[in-house]
């Protein structure tokens, strides 16, 4: 390893430099497990004879430096190195290598072939110019191709080298490979939406047609893999669209600077240059763009800069700055396509939380239009999304956001969804377009307001909100407090469970995704109650933790109790007032809380009942006497 002493004590800098002018290709691996994408990367970066990985490790000056092209020895460490990184755990995030020849850079995004690490190559495929789809040749055309090339497809990619890999074991069979690309070209022509797909016939352990041209394939005629990727021409669509920034955060250091920073996601923009904020649509011009090395005249997508503009106008972390000649669009409705990357199932009705750029909100999933089965591209029917499948699905917003279609603006129109409870990332997402019906519908001004609805009733409005599993008391303390609380004249509803699915949500069966919308109405009307002036006393199992904190963000300050009715299960089966755990016990009722369906206890209620140490008149005074002082 002698090269590397003598490259490390060179002048690195003044190498790079002379790499600046250079095009940047980045392309992703992709294929089903054992395909052969690992052989690939390991044969490109060691044919290439230029060795990059987070930092500069190998100079090609003579053939002396890296060994003489056929040294198998030093190109099975290579690739062994590579398989070593994956049993370390590098899978669990994306591997990105660097590395360069006379005429380009390359970033190769490498991910894993598994299916349950689907979520990673999504990641690297939503950055990638080219995608590189790897096909056993002894297998063909695998559930793990599908899917990979169709997210390669939905995430903007539009240029595809199939590379039918493993040509030694076929005795590099022209009926093989040709066999091969026509049934992924039928595919591709009704499921993917790409402007070109090149095949290769490679071996990439033993290099034929990854680098140089192979004697083994006469019959081929096309471009290796390394001359594919040096020629082929891509549309940098952050270059070509209009001019976006999101405002990661407001510079003001002294009183006399007032700037705005962030990563420039795509276009142009110059000194004088008219435009946008959003969400809001007030303009201004462009006064200056500064930078670390000094104020610029133009900056282009991918520089982190700081703008001042020559307007004093409230600007804030989140915001959008766009050219005022071809501003984004704002909406808080969308019709999106949603790859889902968490274990737990996507709910529709549920709360997460949208992250666009800079932009936040609270989203609430509407119901599935369908779940697309990537083997056969059928839409089916669906309630709920499941680890790594693919649906389309209407999305709502607490506010209206900045965005660009996905189609039109890859960075604006892109998004991941977030855990509320976890904060862990769940889904990622691509917007389509809004929804017209968001722009017809607006909050209509009323002059009779909640507060002068509670001064009529001379009380201070609220839920108390009853949640605990079945049979463990919650009806009966919720009874006995509505009739103290209108003995003391207080203007009371109660909404239960069990009365509400006689009509409102009789539609409503009991999944998981059925319970998560039987809360999200009763949460609605629940606030409906509060917005009239009237104490709601709601008393519904509310099973999940999110649905819960969902309806208290519905809620001013203090207005939501929530009341946990801690009876032991045990104690709850005892009582089994209706039956149900019986007939849970024998399979009669399926999803039942507490037995097959679980039951996340409230980790800091406002108050919390015992039930096996107070009667149920002991616990209403207790609320009573918390809520009215």
């Amino acid at each position: 390893m002698a090269h590397v002493s003598e490259l490390i004590s060179t002048d690195i800098n003044s190498y790079l430099r002379s790499h600046e002018e250079k095009s940047l290709l980045r392309f992703i691996t992709c294929g089903s497990v054992d395909d052969g994408k690992s052989t690939l990367i390991g044969r490109m970066l060691y044919e290439s004879q230029m060795l990059f990985d987070d930092q500069l490790s190998a100079l090609k000056s003579d053939s002396k430096k890296i060994g003489t092209q056929g040294n198998e020895i030093d190109f099975a460490l290579l690739v062994d190195g590579l398989a070593a990184e994956r049993e370390q755990g590098i899978t669990i995030d994306v591997a990105y290598r660097f590395f360069s020849t006379d005429r380009r850079k390359y970033i190769v995004a490498d991910t894993p072939g598994h299916e349950e690490y689907t979520r990673n190559m999504a990641t690297g495929a939503s950055t990638a110019d080219v995608a590189i789809i790897l096909i056993d040749a002894e297998q063909g055309v695998l559930t793990q191709t599908r899917r990979h090339s169709f997210i390669v497809s939905m995430v903007g990619v539009k240029k595809v080298l199939l590379a039918v890999n493993k040509l030694d074991l076929v005795n590099y069979s022209q009926e093989v490979y040709n066999q091969i690309v026509s049934d992924y070209t039928h595919f591709a022509n009704d499921a993917l939406d790409v402007e070109s797909i090149t095949a290769v016939p490679i071996s990439a352990l033993f290099g034929d047609n990854v680098v140089e041209k192979s004697e083994k394939t006469p019959w081929y005629s096309g471009e290796t893999i390394m001359q594919y990727l040096e020629n082929v021409e891509v549309r940098n669509q952050k270059e070509t669209s209009s001019f976006r920034m999101p405002i990661q955060w407001v510079n003001r250091p002294n009183s006399t600077f007032r700037g705005f920073t962030g990563l420039i996601a795509s276009g142009e923009t110059k000194v004088g240059d008219k435009i946008r904020l959003h969400p809001g649509g007030r303009e201004s011009t462009i006064g200056s763009i500064v930078t670390w090395d000094g104020e610029l005249e133009k900056a282009v997508a991918g520089q982190s800069v700081t703008i001042t503009l020559n307007d004093d106008i409230d600007v804030s972390r989140g915001d959008i700055i766009a050219a005022s000649t071809d501003p984004c669009s704002e909406s808080d409705q969308f019709q999106t396509r949603i790859l889902w990357m968490s274990d737990a199932a996507m709910i529709p009705g549920r709360q997460y939380i949208l992250k666009s750029n800079t932009q936040t909100a609270l989203l609430t999933l509407g119901r599935l239009k369908h779940r697309i089965d990537v083997n056969t591209l059928d839409h089916l029917p669906a309630k709920t999304l499941e680890l790594n499948e693919i649906g389309v699905c209407n999305i709502s917003l607490d506010k209206r956001i900045a965005f660009d279609s996905y189609e039109n603006n890859q960075t604006m129109g892109g998004f991941i969804v977030i855990d509320r409870l976890s904060n862990n990332t769940v889904g990622m997402g691509l917007i389509d377009f809004a929804l017209h019906r968001s722009e017809n519908i607006h909050w209509q001004k009323m002059d009779v307001s909640k507060e002068s609805r509670s001064k009529q009733k001379s009380q201070i409005p609220k839920i108390i909100w009853f949640t605990g599993l079945s049979g463990s008391g919650k009806s009966s303390i919720a009874n006995i407090l509505e009739k103290k609380l209108q003995a003391l004249g207080k203007h009371t509803i109660t909404l239960d469970g069990d009365n509400i699915r006689h009509g409102l949500n009789r539609d409503l069966g009991f999944t998981s995704a059925d319970r998560v919308e039987n809360i999200r109405r009763v949460g609605e009307v629940a606030k409906l109650m509060v917005d009239s002036g009237l104490i709601c006393i709601t008393s519904f199992i509310s099973p999940f933790e999110s649905e819960r904190k969902m309806v208290r963000s519905l809620m001013s300050e203090n207005e939501f109790v929530e009341i946990f009715v801690d009876t032991p299960l045990s104690i709850c089966e005892e009582r089994d007032v209706k039956g149900l755990y019986a007939k849970a016990r024998s399979g009669q009722i399926p999803n039942f809380t507490g037995i097959s369906s679980p039951y996340e206890e409230p980790k800091n209620p406002e108050i919390r009942i015992d039930t096996t140490k107070i009667t149920a008149e002991e616990a209403a005074n207790k609320i009573i006497h918390f809520i009215t002082n």
